[in-house]
């Protein structure tokens, strides 16, 4: 069984990073943007599509990125045991596409 990992987001603006499960983007963990000093400073987002329906998707904020990591971790858990089979196999499809349909962009071919 896969486990999560984190990558640190390329964006120098915002603090971000985006979680994964294997190789599938399951989510993510970072600095809310133009909120309030007086309410949470991170939120997380747990799910990926295609795969999960919106539904299935799980959102929250934090006082800290420890809180918001331990937030994600456990929505995630949650979710997991939900998750349709297949649905981690249908978001490399996906992905696969995409990659394909730049690179025929890439080539000036459609």
């Amino acid at each position: 069984m896969p486990s999560l990992t984190r990558r640190r987001s390329d964006n120098p603006h915002q603090v971000t990073w985006h979680v994964y499960y294997g190789d599938v983007h399951v989510g993510k963990i970072g600095e809310r943007a133009g909120v309030p000093v007086d309410v949470d400073p991170w939120h997380w987002s747990c799910g990926f599509y295609p795969g999960l329906h919106p539904g299935q998707h799980r959102y929250g904020t934090a006082i800290s990125f420890e809180e918001a990591r331990a937030g994600f971790k456990a929505d995630w858990n949650d979710l997991l045991p939900e998750i349709p089979d297949g649905a981690f196999e249908e978001c490399r499809r996906e992905r696969e596409a995409r990659a394909e349909m730049r690179a025929i962009q890439a080539r000036g071919e459609a």
